[in-house]
């Protein structure tokens, strides 16, 4: 063998692709794009279904408004003439040999040559080709299905709109390969059923819309990374629930409004871009049109008896996250699992009340027995033994904390007027002023929290450590435990000292006390307010409303039960 001959390079052997059967959704080529951009992200689009609105895809949706209108007409391959010249807009292919789908922006044919031509909203960036990776490799796509389809087609042209430059894109080898590995590796991580990890300390995060479902920085903390997450850049929503609660009312819409009427007379509008949630308290009547739009902005409708306790709630067809519903099933038929989970729960559970009861005393002394057999029933909690036993340990700490609860309270002749059981709590029917307000607020609770569940994919009504039974939210349940001193005992307590609940928005009968509609609304007020109210994580240092913890919370549920991080960590406050 000659010494100074190059030994050739062997290449990667192409195998065709096996062509779709059955059942098994085409890929777009825009989950390519978003695989070659990060793996991540693709997996949590094409298979868990989620999706997020940022600024950058409301911008590129306005900015290619003009070719998603259908125009021109692409006649088939064997139908185009050698000098025929033709533009054809918002063209859709695909191939079931290659398993792909795309949405052309443009298609020009230029002496029987076809030239795809994708629309980009940004400028031009300055790299070696021109184009980033993910956009070549989309447009490749795109050739590919064009000459699956019998077109010649060797190269395409993105167009970006902002600097108004038009960049060539030759359909080389070398990007055919880029094209078909990024292929074959979202099917592989899609059939694997593995979400892959997140990138490491990526500039991509920070801007990618998807990045407060992803948790990248949190998900790399929690497996012991000693680089501490990025402060999340939270979007301030001023979305808030809409309550209606007058008797007989009437809900409907009109262009980008609600409208509610008493007695078929308009007496308050809300815009729809300002409501996260439809709350209805009793016989209300909403309008077909109006429920459809709700559906189709993903605002749900939470349904409520005259007195407040929560129903259900009306969405559209639900999130299509079918992986993290199995996973909870799996889980929740494992009794080790319901009582890892369980544990971890209560321990968090008793720890805030600790907290709250030692922030709110209003004695000279911090009742310092309660405090420290409190901070006992916590550990104890983690080893429980089984769920009867942890059942136990949480009554006795909730005997403690509610035999104490009135040192949260003022002293004045409106408050003494408020008889409370502080021996415990009743709640069915609630006998006193105190305990009524508390049994309300955690029904609003458990409303948020059912709400926020089914968003992120969850099913609320299968729990860890409530049980199942016929119309219960045990997952609401599970994860409202928490917050219940640090929201809505804090709600109590704070309607009650600042004056906002008095003894005259009470009404008793048949042994039962319940607030009355004004009563309810100000108090209403007061918890939509502490919801709306900003806290430091104390693990990961940025801040966040409780409305965003809640999501943030569920989504650190789901990663935990599918295999993404080590450990649920419950939020626990300083």
């Amino acid at each position: 063998m000659d010494a100074d001959k190059p030994i050739p390079i062997q290449g990667d052997l192409a195998l065709p692709f096996p062509e779709l059967s059955g059942d098994q959704p085409l890929m777009p080529a825009r989950m390519i794009n978003e695989y070659q951009y990060c793996p991540r992200l693709a997996y949590l689009e094409w298979v868990q279904g989620e999706w997020a609105e940022s600024a950058d895809t409301v911008d590129g949706r306005y900015k290619h408004r003009r070719v998603d209108k259908a125009a021109g007409h692409l006649p088939a391959a064997s139908e185009l003439e050698e000098d025929e010249q033709l533009h054809a807009r918002s063209v859709t292919l695909s191939s079931n040999r290659l398993g792909l789908i795309a949405k052309l922006d443009l298609i020009e044919v230029e002496d029987g040559v076809v030239i795809p031509v994708d629309y980009k909203r940004g400028k031009r960036p300055h790299v070696a080709c021109g184009v980033y990776d993910p956009e070549r490799v989309q447009l490749c796509v795109q050739g590919l299905i064009l000459q699956e389809h019998g077109y010649q087609c060797e190269e395409g042209a993105i167009y970006f709109v902002e600097s108004k430059e038009r960049v060539r894109v030759l359909f080389d080898d070398e990007l055919r390969t880029l094209t078909i590995n990024a292929i074959s590796g979202l099917r592989l991580i899609a059939e694997g059923g593995r979400m892959p990890q997140p990138l490491e300390d990526s500039p991509k995060c920070p801007r990618c819309s998807l990045v407060g479902i992803c948790l990248p920085d949190e998900v790399r903390y929690l497996h012991q990374e000693t680089i501490e997450p990025r402060p999340m850049a939270v979007a301030h929503d001023e979305a808030l629930p809409v309550y209606v609660q007058a008797h007989s009312a009437k809900v409907a819409k009109k262009g980008e409004n609600l409208e509610i009427f008493i007695d078929d007379k308009k007496v308050q509008d809300a815009r729809l871009i300002d409501t996260s949630q439809l709350v209805l308290m009793g016989n209300i009547y909403v309008t077909t049109p109006c429920l459809h739009e709700l559906m189709q902005r993903g605002i749900p409708i939470t349904w409520h008896s005259f007195g407040g306790w929560f129903i259900g709630h009306t969405v559209g067809t639900g999130h299509k996250n079918v992986e993290l519903r199995t996973a909870q099933y799996r889980a929740s038929f494992d009794k080790q699992s319901c009582l890892h989970l369980a544990r971890t729960i209560v321990r968090a559970k008793i720890l805030n009340s600790r907290t709250f009861l030692r922030r709110n005393w209003r004695g000279e002394e911090k009742p310092k027995d309660v405090l420290a057999g409190l901070r006992t029933d916590a550990r104890r909690a983690l080893r429980a033994a089984n769920l009867q036993e942890l059942l136990g340990m949480e009554g006795a700490a909730a005997s403690r904390y509610f035999g104490v609860f009135g040192n949260m309270l003022k002293r004045d002749d409106d408050v003494r007027r408020m008889t409370f059981d502080f021996k415990q709590r009743n709640r069915r029917p609630p006998a006193d002023p105190v305990n009524a307000l508390l049994s309300y607020a955690y029904s609003l609770l458990v409303r948020h929290w059912s709400v926020t569940l089914t968003a992120v994919g969850f099913d609320p009504y299968r729990g860890f450590y409530h049980q199942p039974r016929y119309g219960r939210p045990a997952l609401a349940l599970d994860l409202m435990e928490t917050y219940r001193p640090l929201i809505a005992d804090s709600c109590v307590v704070q309607a009650i000292n600042n004056g906002e609940v008095r003894p005259s928005d009470f009404v008793s009968a048949a042994g039962s006390v319940n607030l009355t509609g004004d009563g309810r609304k100000r108090f209403i007020a007061a918890f939509e307010r502490r919801m709306s109210h900003e806290i430091t994580h104390p693990l990961f240092g940025y801040k966040v409303s409780y409305r965003r913890l809640f999501e943030i919370q569920a989504r650190l549920l789901g990663r935990y039960l599918l295999g993404d991080i080590p450990e649920y960590v419950e939020f626990t406050t300083r």
